[in-house]
């Protein structure tokens, strides 16, 4: 009977569980951390949050210029109500892939020569796909234009399927410097605007910003402290049987 209970409770040495406890500790400690972290970041998503809902109902201030523009910042600028005056080059339009709640179609993306000077692209709104070659073809001569809208910062260069395809005339993201430079514009604002809603006019529809920032850190933070506390109930598991092990087998423990 002893060989055979020797052979099922097989002891493990000091060392080995000394490794394997440090482990198991450093990983319920980083798992915590995580956990303690996405915590942090929900309350800083929250509030950036609640920043861009006063933004995007702010009274609308002059869209920044060039001095302005090395110190834009997402977190800071992003949605924030803006308006500019100057000219409309309509022949310098660029329509970009959109699928909006009206459905498909693409955003027309217009310079806009400021009267400080600068030039600044406005998404002047959705049309849909068959209104393409007539916008397209449209709004050629430059015209006077006051804008209103909200501040949006570059997109990346393409989406993750499909690429911006300048030569070809294909744009699938708002990249304002690839829109620039296929465009030959000078002095261009790091940034669009979202051009408002204008009730009753025709052309493009705008005022279709989605405002939409993902706040799944309490989620990720209770999936990390669950992980943690998993880890740490089969540490416990595992000191009780190792114990128990030990005292099943020393001579006190009554082995025979």
């Amino acid at each position: 009977m002893t060989e055979a209970g020797e052979g099922v409770h097989r002891r493990h040495s000091p060392l080995t569980l000394f490794l394997l406890g440090g482990i198991a500790i450093l990983l319920i400690a980083a798992l915590t951390a995580l956990g303690v972290w996405q915590l942090q970041r929900r309350v800083w998503k929250l509030d950036l949050i609640a920043q861009i809902e006063t933004r995007i109902h702010a009274p609308a201030v002059d869209a920044p210029g060039p001095a302005a523009w090395p110190s834009i910042d997402a977190s800071r600028d992003a949605y924030r109500r803006v308006r500019a005056g100057g000219v409309m080059l309509g022949n310098q339009t660029t329509l970009v892939q959109a699928a909006t709640v009206l459905g498909g179609g693409y955003w027309v993306m217009t310079p806009l020569r400021t009267d400080a000077g600068f030039v600044v692209l406005v998404n002047r709104g959705f049309i849909p796909s068959e209104d393409k070659d007539r916008q397209s073809g449209a709004g050629g001569i430059p015209v006077r234009a006051e804008i209103t809208g909200l501040l949006r910062i570059s997109e990346p260069k393409g989406g993750f399927l499909r690429a911006n395809d300048p030569a070809a005339g294909r744009w699938y993201s708002r990249d304002v410097a690839a829109i620039a430079g296929a465009r030959g514009l000078a002095a261009v604002a790091p940034y669009f605007i979202d051009a408002e809603a204008r009730p009753g006019a025709a052309g493009p529809v705008g005022g279709l910003t989605v405002v939409s920032l993902p706040n799944s850190h309490l989620v990720y933070a209770l999936t990390w402290f669950a992980l943690a506390a998993m880890l740490a109930g089969g540490l416990a598991y595992a000191v009780r049987s190792e114990r128990n092990n030990r005292n099943s087998t020393s001579p006190e423990g009554g082995g025979t």
